[in-house]
């Protein structure tokens, strides 16, 4: 019973203290210190900022540039505006992806002592995706920027200039960072900078990405952050993913600096709700605070960081920051594998480490990561919720209670693990509950080998493991024979990421040294677990909400479950005539399928929370067609309404340029509306110029290239594209505010043709189609909804 409540009380704390450790600060108010940042300062700017959406090209948008001069000319930074078109690639295995369009970049000096220094640079994007005001994304970081100056300014003259960089079209590809980079002159001057960014609505503002060989660059975060939340792990995880911001352009350039972003409340995230009223203003307050102690020590300094090897480092507690050398690691993995040897020498000497018992907690650990990782696979399909951007949303509409839903699976599992190998002759019970589960993951969504997988190798692990009873020193001591292996893995292939099991490893080994592997059971000698056991999981929980948070993949959440259990075990584990903890632990986990049942069961949907729609007019002026379309994956009854507002019958189609993949359609009155022109022309040098001009009032233009032979010598808008796709693959163009039309001129291998699709999409529903219904309080428009889209294809011949 002592050990129950050390446990419970352990969770508590940790849970806790994880929870205190996330919350943003408070935001400062409007009188706080001239030098010191102020969320109360700098909202009004994302007020005005993020009244309505203003993507690039958009008349709102040229409504905030305007502001944002008048802002930065009162700041005394003299702002200039670039104008520019830009271009990013991204290349297939075939295929080739071009973004572009036209941008009006701002940007502003603050002056320095020695106007010959190399520079520091404070970059936000100003521009809104379609449909969202962008309170978060980016609103907050162009306000940030200019309460930054504010700051800096009060405190004197800076060593050094610092530029601020307020770029446009990052939504659309990066496009006013690729055209500053590559074109403006500031750009080469600038050896520092820092990028503000967002994924959400609130939570603490993460550092999650640096330049190459940060070594002083993290001396330089580690010495000024207030309140860091930073990881090396968290660099090495999103170097790996897909993921781009402004900074992927800075850092492509050679820029050492860092780059900072809050993902809480995600349903905000490219959402109408991103408004200035649903914003978190601590989260504000908090990237506004870190990026101005970091400005200020890189504008004030007598020189900047520079490219020294890179380090491993992370947050620990109160502000703090711990970071070394990666050779360093291997001292932490040696201190932790001497703590582990005290303690299993020292139960050994009271013959309470049988090395069976050894091998049967190193499956225990194992069963563990297979029944915590098809539990939440299970829980994930149980939702209903399908998997991507759009279909996301109905989790993130609910968020808290599908997080807790998840925690009681944790809790659960891993008291079924270590009470099984305390008690043994469990082999068919915790074989069945992994087993049962892995199948059951087919009853959702369809056949899914992969629980169905995790469900055999659990069964397999739970017939090695539960067998006969095992000491609670011999389990634990396979337990973290498993963290040391993993351990060692990580600091052999991927160093920065190895502190995620060494730091737990070596407070579990100090737990083990000091309680003799856990065989001492005195109210100290828990105490002594409880404590350590609140202050690792704690941690882990913050790199666990992450997770959540950042990848909606919850099977990995399994690793968490499974290092928190390098602290927990001893707590967790049950001698062998115990039966109450695995009742409870079954409990927990019908618990958590209960709270998944009411995810799935009881739409969210709300005024703050509304459901996605969305609309289009969908013209074809060569085959005098028109539908009414959705390009969200589901049809609420407001979008079944307007699908078949014109009589038609609900299908699915792909659009002529294969926009969006399949979207939902429903005939329509044919409209008119204006197309696109094409004009192919053989030009002097015997190249070919295509030229494609927009329809008037059409922002965004697309197409799908597919030529019969190999083009190459290739320019848009006079700019070289690298290549484009061979003969029969697609080149795909999504230029966005082209008013003069778009140029492409390229070279043929021969005679040939061209098969251009195309779209154009206009903001504003055709005047001649039948109205869009009213929509209720708790359903809203996304993304470019309530448009008109002109698309078809062309065949171009030479």
């Amino acid at each position: 019973m002592g050990r129950s409540i050390a446990l419970a009380l352990c969770l508590i704390a940790a849970f806790a203290l994880a929870w205190s450790a996330e919350r943003p600060p408070s935001p400062a108010p409007a009188n706080a210190p001239a030098t010191s940042f102020s969320a109360a300062r700098a909202f009004p700017d994302v007020e005005i900022i993020a009244k309505a959406p203003h993507p690039i090209g958009s008349p709102q948008n040229v409504a905030v540039r305007d502001y944002l001069i008048q802002r930065m000319t009162a700041l005394g930074l003299e702002p200039q505006i670039q104008r520019a078109e830009a271009l990013f690639e991204r290349k297939g295995r075939r295929d080739i992806a071009i973004a572009g369009g036209q941008v009006e970049n701002i940007i502003g000096v603050l002056p320095g002592r020695d106007r010959t220094a190399p520079a520091v640079a404070v970059m936000a994007h100003y521009d809104s995706v379609p449909g969202s005001p962008g309170a978060a994304d980016d609103a907050t970081g162009v306000a940030a920027a200019l309460e930054i100056v504010r700051a800096l300014k009060a405190q004197g003259q800076p060593a050094r200039d610092v530029i601020i960089v307020l770029t446009d079209g990052e939504e659309s590809g990066l496009l006013g960072a690729t055209a500053f980079f590559e074109q403006h002159p500031l750009a080469q001057r600038i050896d520092f900078l820092l990028n503000m960014e967002a994924r959400g609505g609130g939570g603490r503002a993460q550092m999650f990405q640096t330049g190459a060989e940060n070594g002083e660059t993290i001396d330089l975060f580690r010495k000024t952050a207030i309140s860091p939340t930073a990881s090396s792990l968290t660099v090495f995880m999103y170097e790996k993913m897909p993921n781009d911001t402004d900074f992927t352009i800075s850092k492509a350039a050679g820029v050492p600096g860092l780059n900072y972003a809050f993902i809480g409340r995600q349903f905000d995230y490219h959402s109408p709700t991103s408004t200035p009223a649903n914003l978190e203003k601590g989260s504000l307050q908090h990237i506004g605070q870190e990026t101005l102690a970091a400005a200020r020590e890189a504008a004030f300094a007598s020189a900047l960081p520079a490219k020294t090897p890179s380090l491993v480092y992370a947050n620990t507690f109160a502000g703090h920051m711990l970071a070394y050398p990666p050779v360093v690691g291997w001292a932490v993995l040696a201190l932790a594998g001497l703590l582990v040897a005290i303690g299993a020498w020292r139960a050994r000497s009271k013959g309470l480490l049988p090395w069976l018992d050894v091998i049967q907690g190193m499956g225990a650990a194992l069963y563990l990561i297979a029944l915590s990782a098809v539990l939440f696979r299970l829980a994930r399909r149980a939702t209903g919720a399908d998997f991507g951007f759009m279909e996301q949303r109905y989790l993130l509409a609910q968020v808290t209670r599908w997080e807790i839903a998840l925690i009681l699976l944790a809790i659960g599992a891993l008291a079924i693990a270590a009470s099984a190998a305390g008690r043994g002759r469990t082999r068919l019970a915790t074989g069945m509950i992994v087993l049962g589960s892995g199948a059951a993951c087919s009853a959702f969504g369809g056949w899914d080998p992969i629980g169905l997988g995790l469900g055999l190798a659990g069964t397999i692990l739970a017939t090695v493991s539960f067998g006969r009873p095992a000491t609670a020193a011999g389990s634990w001591a396979g337990v973290l024979a498993t963290g040391s292996l993993v351990a060692l893995a990580l600091q052999i292939l991927a160093p920065p990421t190895a502190f995620l099991a060494a730091w737990p490893l070596a407070l579990a080994g100090l737990g083990a040294a000091i309680t003799a592997m856990g065989s001492k059971r005195s109210l100290a000698f828990l105490g002594v677990l409880a404590v350590l056991g609140a202050i690792g999981v704690s941690w882990l929980l913050g790199f666990g909400h992450g997770v959540f948070l950042g990848l909606d993949l919850p099977e990995l959440l399994a690793v968490i479950v499974w290092l928190s259990a390098l602290l927990l075990w001893p707590l967790a584990h049950t001698g062998e005539n115990e039966k109450g903890v695995r009742v409870t632990a079954v409990a927990l986990i019908m618990l958590g399928f209960v709270m998944v049942a009411v995810v799935r069961l009881d739409p969210p949907w709300n005024e703050r929370y509304p459901q996605a729609t969305h609309a289009a007019y969908f013209v074809e002026p060569g085959e005098n067609r028109a539908s009414r379309i959705s390009m969200t994956p589901d049809i609420p009854d407001w979008t079944r309404q307007m699908l078949t507002a014109d009589g038609g019958e609900i299908t699915q189609t792909t659009l002529p340029a294969g926009w969006r993949g399949q979207v939902w359609a429903g005939r329509a009155t044919p409209v008119q509306a204006a197309s696109p022109t094409f004009a192919l022309t053989r030009q002097p040098d015997g190249s070919q110029r295509l030229l494609v001009s927009p329809p008037p009032g059409a922002r965004t233009l697309g197409l799908v290239l597919k030529s019969t032979v190999p083009l190459g010598d290739a320019t848009l808008n006079g700019r070289p594209v690298q290549e484009l796709a061979p003969p029969g693959a697609e080149t795909r163009i999504n230029w966005q505010f082209a008013p003069q039309g778009l140029e492409l001129n390229f070279k043929a291998a021969g005679p040939g043709a061209l098969e251009v699709g195309f779209i154009a999409v206009t903001e504003a529903w055709p005047a001649g189609a039948k109205p869009l219904p009213p929509r209720p309080a708790d359903v809203m428009g996304f993304d470019a909804s309530d448009a008109t889209i002109v698309g078809g294809t062309q065949r171009l011949t030479w």
